[in-house]
């Protein structure tokens, strides 16, 4: 059993219920953050305008936030493929503690560093973590002969 295996193992034992209330919080939290960023387009023109050679840079970096807050914060509120979709968050995250005073104001929505850091660590926390027992995840993992399709789409 590698590292990974290991540290995954351990989350999925080690996780009590009132830490998935957390991370449905997190995930709402997170999509609000991305539907804020979607309806502020004013932070990345500015971004764009002081340096137009990185303009096709900045318009793929506002996409990549808006899809790893939107979609990410989907996956983690449901428990589904949370490892995956916290990873994903990450390096936003990591941007905003280190550009949270930035002059463009890109990262507005993490204006308290402290809110950041807190939002970093929990991400942190649910890669090794995982999504617990109240998550889409378990349900797959406890019902593994049943399809989709056949349980929910009815022809």
């Amino acid at each position: 059993m590698n590292t990974l295996q290991r540290i995954e193992h351990w989350g999925d034992t080690h996780h009590p219920n009132w830490l998935s209330a957390i991370r449905i919080l997190l995930g709402i939290f997170l999509m609000a953050v991305g539907i804020k960023f979607v309806m502020d387009r004013n932070a990345l023109i500015a971004v764009i305008n002081q340096n137009p050679g990185l303009a096709a840079l900045s318009v793929m970096l506002g996409h990549y936030v808006v899809f790893a807050h939107c979609v990410g914060g989907l996956f983690i509120a449901m428990g589904l493929f949370t490892r995956l979709a916290a990873l994903l968050n990450i390096p936003v995250l990591i941007g905003a503690v280190f550009f949270v005073h930035s002059p463009t104001g890109l990262f507005s929505e993490y204006q308290l560093l402290g809110l950041s850091i807190l939002v970093l660590a929990l991400l942190i926390l649910f890669v090794i973590e995982g999504s617990g027992r109240i998550s889409v995840d378990e349900y797959m993992r406890r019902h593994p002969g049943r399809e989709f399709r056949d349980k929910y789409i009815d022809f």
